[in-house]
């Protein structure tokens, strides 16, 4: 679990681009200084550059071979780990990614009041654990997930299969049309809502709204 917080701690000490931490930006839409079409703009190309990175690790990480690791246990774990998410329901898909990204939200929005990297980490630790601990589902993440189960359940030579005692076969719902439109599609939309809406415009109510009234329409 604490393992999984390197990501968004690299995210935020080296300045790199998260479109789930990016849903805060609705905030500067709501408070006028930028535009619907510059948000959606950051999101798309954030949100394809997300995806590129991950498809490319994950074919990285299937040339090391480091799925047969302990006789196959890591690929095993990568394929059942990546067959779970494939075989959730889009609703509770979607409310997955809605808690998920509220804890990962809250992790960025907290940062914000760190003034030293130590304190930007311990920030980030205690939400991202609590986010994977429970079983929440993040989009980006499953951008690796998700394709290294595919890749792996297709490109795996025999000695794999064999130490692992099972077939690709066994493994019929780790396909692309499943990780688009069962997995990606309603967790990409609950972390919208559990960041944008549960944390983004809530705060920015709270604290950053000009006066009594505003609008963001």
């Amino acid at each position: 679990m604490f393992a999984f917080c390197l990501g968004l701690i690299l995210v935020i000490v080296g300045g790199a681009e998260l479109f789930t931490g990016n849903n805060l930006i609705i905030m500067a839409l709501a408070s006028g200084k930028i535009s619907l079409k510059q948000l959606l703009r950051n999101w798309i190309i954030v949100y394809l550059g997300n995806f590129t990175g991950s498809i490319l690790t994950a074919i990285i990480m299937l040339f090391t071979h480091q799925f047969m690791f302990g006789k196959g246990l890591i690929g095993l774990n990568a394929l059942n780990t990546a067959t779970a998410k494939c075989n959730l329901g889009f609703i509770e898909a979607l409310f997955l990614g809605i808690m998920c990204n509220a804890l990962v939200c809250l992790a960025v929005w907290m940062c914000f009041s760190a003034k030293t990297t130590t304190d930007k980490i311990l920030s980030i630790i205690f939400p991202i654990t609590a986010f994977v601990a429970s079983g929440f589902e993040h989009s980006v993440a499953n951008m690796y997930f998700i394709p290294i189960g595919i890749f792996i359940k297709s490109y795996a030579q025999p000695l794999f299969w064999e130490n692992i005692g099972k077939t690709a076969g066994d493994y019929v719902a780790l396909t692309w049309d499943n990780f688009f439109f069962a997995n990606l599609l309603p967790v990409t939309i609950g972390n919208v809502i559990g960041g944008s809406v549960m944390v983004g415009l809530i705060y920015w109510f709270i604290y950053n709204r000009k006066a009594k009234g505003t609008s963001i329409f």
